[in-house]
């Protein structure tokens, strides 16, 4: 839990704007009035000023509850002020104590019935009067019993504030752990905003050097290939905005991708693409696997010998299934363990958004790189 200094302006629920904290409190109230109501005429009393009583009790913890709850804890306790908030949350229990007492006490006297009387009728018994109780034993002075409901009250008094202590620090768990989230998911978004910064740019730079090789060689296909990237470009102006987007439409986009690809590959690269014809269109963050396929075509291609990608997609059971295995080559980065920044990126991506909702194999074996892909966005 944070330093209790850090957090003197986070507000307790009950004066909050939502409705719901003020109902919870007013139904436990009548509930607890209610009850005392109950409980009093289920006993057959006919005196009302014990009722009163009952009332003027629930009245005093009330005031004690809230005085605690909403002055003193946040003023003295959540302010590191502990031994002054001791003593004000006695001193308020004390004077409230000392009200009941005044009032007990201003109450007609105990009457004791003579020795005389129990001798001569010890079978009969008198009807218990309010603040009556036994007599003593003949030849002993009468002494006032102790004051039990005032000591009662001193009690009860102690449990409401420690009640009010209590709830006050549960909301501010509450409280902490809502701003902890919201702190978490702007982080989130602010990571996931620079990480789509990162990856644009890159995938720019690598497919304006495609287009820009291919228009020399045949305008046609240079073209085409510009055709598709406005395709490519709209896609990514707007939709990978959005927090998450069919499978279907980011699977669209990565056939674009791959035939605007296609345009500059030779006969001794070996390009097979499987994507799945009929699925469930779950929703998924965007471009989290095009930056497989870009480092597929970066590093996995020779122009000297056979080379080949593979790349396919399985959607069955909320689940999505991705592999891309590409050749390498003597030298190769991928061989070495550079992973480049579009994988590092995605890597942190899928950190961020499927916390223990995916699984990431990357394995490079000499004459293979293998990406293994597992996604279950719906958990």
């Amino acid at each position: 839990m944070a330093d209790l200094k850090d957090i003197k302006h986070i507000k307790m629920p009950l004066p909050g704007k939502k409705l719901l904290p003020y109902l919870l409190h007013g139904f436990v109230w009548s509930v607890i009035f209610i009850l005392t109501t109950y409980f009093y005429l289920s006993g057959n009393k006919t005196d009302t000023d014990v009722l009163l009583h009952n009332y003027r009790n629930l009245l005093l913890y009330a005031a004690i509850f809230y005085i605690n709850y909403l002055v003193i804890i946040p003023k003295l306790f959540f302010q590191n002020h502990k031994i002054w908030y001791l003593a004000a949350a006695l001193s308020l229990i004390v004077l409230t104590t000392f009200l009941v007492s005044s009032t007990f006490r201003r109450q007609p006297p105990m009457r004791f019935p003579a020795p005389g009387f129990r001798q001569e009728q010890p079978m009969i018994q008198q009807p218990r009067l309010r603040n009556q109780f036994p007599a003593p034993p003949p030849g002993q002075k009468p002494t006032p019993p102790m004051n039990l409901p005032v000591y009662n009250f001193f009690i009860t008094a102690l449990l409401v504030t420690g009640i009010s202590l209590g709830l006050s620090f549960s909301g501010l768990y509450i409280e902490q752990e809502k701003q902890r989230k919201e702190a978490e998911k702007e982080q989130l978004n602010t990571e996931l905003a620079f990480l789509k910064n990162q990856i644009n740019p890159h995938f720019f730079f690598n497919t304006l050097n495609n287009i820009y090789s291919l228009v020399q060689t045949n305008v046609d296909d240079g073209q085409k290939a510009i055709l598709r990237l406005s395709k490519l470009m709209r896609y990514l102006l707007y939709e990978t905005d959005k927090e998450s987007v069919p499978i279907s439409r980011e699977i669209d986009f990565m056939k674009v991708y791959l035939e605007l690809m296609k345009l500059r590959l030779s006969p001794k690269v070996d390009l097979r693409v499987k994507f799945p014809e009929d699925f469930p269109d779950l929703s998924i963050s965007p471009l989290l696997f095009l930056p497989f396929i870009e480092n597929a075509f970066k590093h996995g291609i020779s122009n000297r010998a056979f080379s080949f990608i593979h790349i396919e997609m399985g959607v069955k059971d909320d689940c999505i299934n991705f592999k891309c295995s590409n050749s390498l080559f003597p030298g190769n980065v991928q061989a070495e363990g550079a992973s480049g920044i579009g994988l590092e990126n995605v890597k942190k991506r899928l950190r961020l958004l499927y916390p223990g909702q995916h699984e990431l194999k990357i394995v490079g074996d000499g004459s293979a790189f293998i990406v293994e892909l597992q996604i279950n966005p719906v958990s």
